[in-house]
Parts: C-alpha cells; sequence; structure tokens
C-alpha cells in the first residue's frame, strides 16, 4: 500500500491505531503486543507510533482508556434500581468487546507485570473513580439517595464480581433478568436499600 492512498491523520489515524492495539491484545495477549504488530494492523508505520508511545503497553493503557464505557447515571438520581443494572449491562457488553477481551487477557497472563496492572487501575479504572456500580453507587451517595458509609469496597464490587463469576461458570453474557436479580438480591440490600 502506498503511504499516500492510506495517510491517515488526527482522530482517524488515532483511532486505527487503538484498535489495532485492542485487537493485538485480545488475540495475541499483552505479553505478544509488539509495536510493528500494532503498526501492521493499523496499516500505518511504526515510526508513527514512537512518536507518541514508548512501548506497547503504554499505547495499550492509553487504547483502554479511550474505549472504557462511561456510565451515565441519572442526573437526578431518582432510578437507582434501573441505573445500576443499566451499568452491569454496560459491564457485560464491554466484557465481551475487544477492549474487554484485551483487559480479561492483559489480567489472566501470569507473567503479568505488576506495575502495568497498577497502571490499568491508575490510569482505566480509577481515572473516573471506579467504573460501572461504583460509579452508579458514588453518584447516588453524593446526592443523598445513598448512606456513603455504607459504600465498603465489598458492597462496591458485588455487582461485577457476581457478573464476572456468571460469565466464567457459563461461558455467556448474564441476560437482564439475572443482572436484575443480583441488583435486587445483593447490591440495594447491602447498600441498605429496603425498596428499589
Amino acid at each position: 500500500m502506498s503511504e499516500s492512498r492510506t495517510r491517515r491523520r488526527g482522530k482517524d489515524l488515532l483511532d486505527a491505531i487503538y484498535a489495532a492495539a485492542l485487537a493485538e491484545a485480545a488475540e495475541s495477549g499483552p505479553g505478544r503486543l509488539t509495536m510493528d504488530a500494532i503498526a501492521k494492523r493499523a496499516a500505518t508505520a511504526r515510526t508513527t507510533l514512537y512518536r507518541r508511545w514508548s512501548d506497547p503497553m503504554d499505547l495499550l493503557l492509553d487504547a483502554l482508556a479511550e474505549a472504557h464505557p462511561v456510565e451515565q447515571p441519572a442526573p437526578g438520581a431518582d432510578d437507582l434500581r434501573g441505573d445500576l443494572i443499566a451499568s452491569l449491562r454496560l459491564m457485560v457488553d464491554w466484557g465481551f468487546s475487544t477492549a474487554g477481551r484485551a483487559v480479561m487477557a492483559l489480567l489472566a497472563d501470569p507473567a503479568r507485570d505488576p506495575a502495568i496492572v497498577e497502571a490499568l487501575w491508575e490510569r482505566v479504572f480509577d481515572k473516573r473513580g471506579g467504573t460501572f456500580t461504583q460509579t452508579v453507587l458514588r453518584h447516588y451517595a453524593a446526592n443523598g439517595a445513598l448512606d456513603p458509609a455504607r459504600l465498603t469496597p465489598v458492597v462496591l464490587d458485588i455487582g461485577e464480581a457476581m457478573v464476572a463469576k456468571r460469565i466464567l461458570d457459563t461461558g455467556g453474557a448474564p441476560d437482564d433478568d439475572y443482572l436484575a436479580a443480583i441488583v435486587d438480591q445483593a447490591i440495594l440490600p447491602a447498600a441498605g436499600v429496603r425498596d428499589a
């Protein structure tokens, strides 16, 4: 391919690079991620990548941050149950996406670097103060609809943990009825909500 026919700039080029990094990590695993493979998949020069990133993991973390979904809890904090179910559905959909599979490959890698996992949390998950049900629960607590003291690490993680277990047990995505059961039977009672 000639560079003149495939030259992209700005967001188009960045999107192609991010998509290539996510696909390579999901398919080959982060341990085999190289700038050469990303550049080839993105149909760009390796030097283009090195102008912005020092190594493939740095690029992957930026791609994961860009691809991470953003929860949209009700601004008025008036639909806790619905927002929690929606956040779990968002998690499930993300988990089966290329970005989600790349994260799972990174976390499941037996040779994973603890510094990379720490960077994953800092640059992707903690950047917005948590994700999925954590975001929703903290939003409702900040708006006076929940007691912040009830939001322990266990309560904040219970929904995601149950979804992850269901996926591991069945190999498939939980349906909306199961997600609603997680909210009704586990998250809401643990957060001190009697009636949703």
